[in-house]
């Protein structure tokens, strides 16, 4: 790993994040997730330096399809800021995320740290506050949605921004494996799912993401939003789009994309 070569990655992918405008691949210059992540790390750091603040952590590649088309065999994670949250049913401006996609997803808020350098189901349910419906929006500055496994991570995991749903359910009243998922763009429905399609349960995702940041130094905190991954395929976003999705035993939540000036 060099660092002339993580941080020409990190200015690639800044500059396409500044600038609107997508960037080439940075796989030219690091190949490995260590250096992928040392890239995501650098941005994680000037962005907390810019004054953003950190609201939780989005898992990706909860899909062995997407895992398989990638090459791997695990998912990987990315920085929430607390910028990218938009209210439910709000309209996110045309340009805000680059090559926009939507994806339906079960959304943990915790309640207390969980910093054990392994974690069980229970720490977990006992560290969570409550669920909630969830739509991530992903989104890509690599041109062309052009990636591998070493693009997106050194991307944030491909994030774009999220939206939560206002209803906060407790574990105890949902099953989360067995809750169904329908997503619906403009009225028509283009995505369906549950929660066993996300690593056999929104929780195992949960768990390997808890497991994973105590290793690298970033534990979840109190407090921390969890976008746990997608319960159905993912489905490009256009200006005028409306997305609504529905996760059975946790509500609705919707998220509409602004229309181009003319």
């Amino acid at each position: 790993m060099t660092t002339t070569n993580i941080d020409a990655a990190a200015e690639r992918i800044l500059g396409a994040h500044s600038g609107g405008i997508p960037c080439a691949p940075v796989r030219d210059l690091i190949a490995t997730a260590d250096e992928a992540y040392a890239v995501q790390d650098r941005l994680t750091e000037r962005w907390l330096a810019e004054g953003r603040r950190l609201a939780g952590r989005k898992i990706g590649l909860t899909s062995r399809a997407v895992q398989e088309q990638l090459g791997v065999d695990s998912p990987d994670f990315g920085m929430l800021f607390a910028d990218m949250a938009v209210p439910d049913g709000a309209e996110i401006p045309v340009g805000a995320v680059l090559q926009p996609r939507a994806e339906a997803e079960v959304a943990l808020v915790l309640e207390h740290d969980l910093t054990h350098e392994r974690h069980t189901a229970a720490d977990l349910i006992r560290a969570t506050a409550f669920a909630l419906p969830a739509i991530e929006v992903v989104g890509s500055r690599v041109r062309d949605w052009d990636i591998t496994l070493a693009d997106t991570v050194a991307d944030n995991a491909s994030s774009g921004m999220y939206v939560l749903g206002n209803r906060p359910v407790l574990l105890k009243d949902v099953d989360l494996r067995l809750c169904g998922m329908v997503m619906e763009r403009r009225g028509e429905q283009v995505s369906t799912g549950n929660g066993a399609a996300c690593l056999g349960h929104p929780l195992n995702a949960a768990l390997w993401l808890a497991d994973t940041l105590v290793r690298v130094g970033r534990p979840l905190r109190a407090g921390d939003t969890v976008l746990t991954g997608a319960l159905g395929p993912v489905v490009p976003a256009a200006p005028g789009d409306v997305f609504e999705a529905r996760v059975d035993g946790l509500g609705d939540v919707r998220v509409a994309f602004g229309k181009e000036a003319r």
